[in-house]
């Protein structure tokens, strides 16, 4: 890390925007330490010393030539910088830094438990300090990626429950509006209907009665003797 930083501290304010911005820099932003180009060991007066350095290179008003790149590069810079001033979220990328280290040290001692079974000398690649620096960082890079994937499917997840229980919530606002209106609409035909139905019931009985006088038996004659 300290030979990274070695390299890093001398690059221009258009070379640090370069490697602020190269592809796949969301991803290898989200180690505040890689951004800062700073060890985590760093004290609070370092990082702070670091921030200042870095920031100035960067920023938009030394770099009237790429301003839109410089102001991107400059944010990514604000953001590691705040990050690392916040105790819990300094922790937490500490852990991961810590996580990857020990996975890299985990596999180191796997391989040489394989090879000293198969009868072989137990070199391996990681023993050079170089090579196990890059492989901590790589591994480290991958964790940050992964813990990041898995906060945007949260995200993503949450979002979905939001936006489903707010069309629920619509449904049945619209729902019971429409109860409402219907019920209002009841009442106010409520007289109408009984008027009808009164109306319905006297043509009924009318009709009736004259259906009545059609029944009459017809009157008998009476016969006629010789």
């Amino acid at each position: 890390v300290k030979q990274i930083e070695k390299r890093d501290s001398v690059l221009t304010s258009k070379q640090q925007i370069e490697r602020l911005l190269r592809p796949g820099s969301s991803y290898f932003n989200l180690n505040p330490f890689e951004v800062l180009q700073i060890d985590p060991e760093a004290t609070d007066d370092e990082l702070k010393k670091r921030f200042r350095a870095l920031s100035i290179l960067v920023h938009p008003d030394k770099n009237q030539g790429d301003v839109d790149r410089a102001q991107k590069a400059f944010e990514a810079v604000d953001k590691a910088y705040k990050l690392l001033l916040d105790p819990e979220q300094k922790k937490r990328a500490l852990d991961v830094i810590q996580a990857g280290q020990e996975y890299v040290e985990h596999m180191v001692k796997e391989k040489k438990k394989q090879l000293k079974k198969d009868g072989k000398l137990q070199d391996v690649e990681e023993d050079d300090p170089e090579l196990f620096k890059q492989a901590v960082y790589k591994q480290t890079m991958k964790l940050f990626a992964e813990l990041e994937i898995k906060r945007k499917e949260r995200e993503a997840k949450d979002m979905h429950e939001r936006k489903r229980a707010r069309e629920e919530e619509i449904e049945a606002a619209e729902k019971a509006k429409r109860d409402r209106e219907w019920q209002k609409n009841f009442e106010e035909t409520r007289d109408g209907r009984v008027d009808s139905w009164r109306t319905f019931q006297a043509k009924g009985k009318t009709k009736e009665k004259k259906n009545r006088s059609f029944l009459k038996p017809p009157k008998v004659k009476m016969e006629q003797r010789e």
